[in-house]
């Protein structure tokens, strides 16, 4: 079943973003490798962040964090007899604890592994394009910074650079006075230029088909962004995790396009 959005599906940014990130690589892979061989390959890489738990609200997948249960205790005192011979705790009267005016959620931090696509020339294994799928990581810190002097150093080394940015909270990992308030972005930053392409997407917009940069004097290749999320969304049946009756990820949409969304859902045949 395809979705109902005509681009990117606003829920697909909470709980199953690890899973579309991934898949999404590895499909724009798929999809390169076609067009791009045998003069170029094009490789999967994975950088580590430092992402803190704040994620968690939106159902983010982290790693599981092991709980320590008191089952433990009581095999170590069966197993002990000097444990076993101590006496017990005497039983008194509770303390008058004063509660804490304030409980806040402990935000945790982990290594995360986000995948982009490098398309390198065959026949020195050269860098000559980084695709990067932005994820909520790269959009808060300390994942942001890290992320920005990854750019830099990309530039620095004169390789093309295409963000694809398809999450709609957090800061825009690229800041520029020119850049277009829209809930999604595609940059495209051409090694040895001071100019950066940009297509600013709505939720109503259709995902464009972007250029993928080579090593000159070969042509730019097509990348078919809508099909690709088309065909991950088919191949991994998101439809059958997705509540389209509840509200989607935040930050709240916009009125215009809650409207929008609501008209769209609601013209979609029942299950």
């Amino acid at each position: 079943m395809p979705s109902p959005f005509p681009g990117m599906d606003p829920y697909l940014e909470g709980a199953l973003w690890p899973d579309v990130h991934q898949q999404l690589a590895a499909e724009i892979r798929r999809r390169l490798v076609l067009r791009l061989r045998p003069r170029y390959i094009v490789r999967l890489a994975v950088t580590i962040y430092e992402d803190r738990q704040q994620g968690s609200e939106l159902g983010v997948m982290y790693p599981d964090v092991e709980v320590m249960k008191s089952s433990g205790a009581w095999r170590l005192r069966e197993q002990s007899p000097e444990v076993a011979d101590w006496p017990a705790v005497e039983a008194v009267e509770p303390a008058p604890f004063t509660p804490p005016p304030l409980v806040l959620p402990y935000f945790g931090s982990f290594q995360l592994r986000l995948v982009a696509v490098e398309v390198r020339d065959a026949a020195h294994n050269d860098l000559i394009t980084a695709i990067e799928i932005i994820s909520p990581a790269n959009k808060r810190e300390p994942g942001l910074s890290d992320y920005r002097r990854k750019r830099e150093r990309l530039h620095q080394a004169g390789v093309h650079l295409l963000e694809i940015d398809l999450i709609r909270r957090f800061a825009r990992t690229y800041e520029h006075p020119g850049l277009p308030n829209t809930p999604y972005v595609i940059t495209l930053t051409r090694a040895q230029t001071g100019k950066i392409e940009v297509w600013p997407i709505g939720l109503q917009d259709a995902l464009p088909t972007v250029p993928v940069p080579l090593r000159s004097p070969d042509p730019d290749v097509p990348l078919e962004l809508g099909a690709a999320l088309a065909t991950i969304y088919d191949e991994a049946a998101y439809d059958l995790s997705i509540d389209y009756s509840a509200p989607p990820p935040p930050p709240e949409l916009s009125e215009e396009d809650a409207t929008w969304m609501r008209t769209i859902l609601e013209s979609e045949p029942s299950p």
